[in-house]
């Protein structure tokens, strides 16, 4: 299995899970984003205007610092390492919610932290339709999260997508979700880890269509 792989995709689709059963399996370094105790996430859903520039220079202090940390570590895990998120998901968040004069500070601060660490050898985004978000986010019930629209699940997709069709030196696998449930189905879960398994050039590859 590649070295280092990053699990994508929207709020809801399942990522965590993903690289939660991969990395016990396959015996890698698990990394899950830390975003539970960031103190500006509740307050950016409730006061999005007055919180985002907060929230976002939080998550990228807090996302480079754990790379960070666990590259440091990297040889002591000789299977590799899997994350949830990648780096480059502050540039993607933060376009959204922030405006264009806080937009093109944030970007000069990322460009200088980005470059100290390394891609991944293996970015897989999952996706799935908006309406199966929202009933994954109304089941696992994270108080903060139940306020979350549908038009905003909308503007991080497109974000996902206009960014993964910009990456031509990352590999990248992109796999329609709506119909795996790779949590509760053993069949669906093999399945992804045999796509994921594979070897694959540079560029974005799709597993099944994905709409829009």
């Amino acid at each position: 299995m590649h070295p280092f792989i990053c699990i994508e995709g929207n709020i809801g689709t399942g990522k965590t899970e993903l690289a939660k059963m991969i990395a016990k399996d396959f015996g890698k370094k698990l990394v899950l984003e830390e975003f539970d105790d960031n103190p500006f996430l509740p307050k950016f859903y409730k006061q999005p205007k007055t919180y985002a520039f907060p929230l976002e220079m939080s998550f990228l202090a807090s996302r480079f610092n754990q790379f960070k940390k666990e590259i440091s570590q990297a040889d002591l895990f000789q299977n590799g390492w899997i994350s949830d998120y990648i780096f480059f998901k502050c540039l993607i968040f933060s376009k959204i919610n922030l405006n264009d004069d806080e937009y093109e500070l944030y970007t000069k601060m990322f460009e200088i932290i980005n470059i100290q660490l390394p891609k991944p050898d293996l970015l897989v985004y999952l996706h799935k339709p908006i309406d199966k978000l929202l009933s994954n986010i109304k089941k696992r019930n994270r108080d903060y999260e139940q306020g979350i629209s549908e038009e905003y699940l909308y503007k991080i997709q497109k974000g996902y997508f206009d960014f993964l069709y910009q990456l031509p030196d990352q590999k990248i696998l992109m796999i329609n979700t709506e119909d795996i449930d790779f949590i509760n189905k053993r069949g669906d879960y093999e399945l992804m880890v045999e796509l994921i398994n594979k070897e694959y050039n540079n560029g974005l590859t799709i597993i099944n269509n994905i709409p829009g």
